[in-house]
């Protein structure tokens, strides 16, 4: 990274079973890096477990979601002058063995997606889900003129070129986090690309799936894309 600044952004939910090893992980990997948590409206130690652990905590005082809590995180970045702004799980499952290819391919792209469908890793997801996925990733590369494979991942690495504009305009709705900041980045000219990276179970938790609540992010997956190629992006 040369003398870039780089800060890792972690949003969380309730993650007391996972932050503080994610934190040590990030630790290890990228020593050079910042950490900073937003803990978004935790019910449980979330917050005190990542302070503990190193890392600059910001608590929302009720649960925004994940595009909520990304927007101070990005604020957060710009305020300081961060050249780099990393996004990245809570739970365990990204890998941070990854961070230096994504923070490679800067050099020739604005916003670069860790990708679950690109070859590395054997992560799958089946049903109503990945048809969502996979329409919304065709949608996505023809929008981004670059082939996208995994367009919901939460692991993305910004140029401060892009942590300027999330600072002021990262949409906090459902799935605009991910497919709507890929619709604004696209449009505003900027380049997305995508690096191969395997994901891991998480550490703690359980994720929620279920046949109906996959059906139920199939639909919204495709409102929230609508709603974005007709919302006039900001300045």
């Amino acid at each position: 990274m040369s003398d870039l600044r780089m800060l890792v952004i972690i949003p969380a939910w309730n993650e007391e079973g996972s932050v503080a090893a994610v934190i040590a992980e990030l630790r290890d990997a990228v020593p050079e890096a910042d950490v900073l948590v937003v803990d978004d409206g935790s019910a449980d130690a979330t917050a005190e477990l990542a302070r503990a652990a190193g890392a600059t905590v910001l608590k929302l005082p009720y649960n925004l979601g994940v595009g909520g809590a990304m927007r101070l995180g990005y604020r957060y970045a710009d305020e300081r002058g961060y050249d780099i702004a990393l996004q990245f799980d809570a739970d365990g499952q990204h890998d941070p063995a990854y961070i230096p290819a994504l923070v490679a391919e800067l050099d020739r792209a604005d916003l670069v997606i860790g990708a679950r469908f690109a070859g590395a890793g054997d992560y799958t997801v089946r049903g109503p889900r990945r048809w969502a996925m996979v329409m919304l990733a065709g949608a996505l590369s023809r929008l981004a003129g670059t082939r996208l494979t995994d367009t919901t991942s939460g692991m993305r690495c910004a140029n401060r070129t892009v942590i300027g504009y999330f600072a002021r305009n990262y949409p906090v709705e459902y799935l605009g986090d991910t497919i709507e900041t890929l619709v604004h980045v696209a449009r505003r000219g900027l380049v997305v690309r995508q690096v191969p990276v395997a994901m891991r179970v998480r550490q703690a938790g359980t994720p929620s799936q279920s046949p109906a609540k996959a059906a139920i992010y199939l639909g919204r997956a495709f409102l929230v894309l609508l709603l974005a190629l007709l919302r006039r992006p900001g300045t």
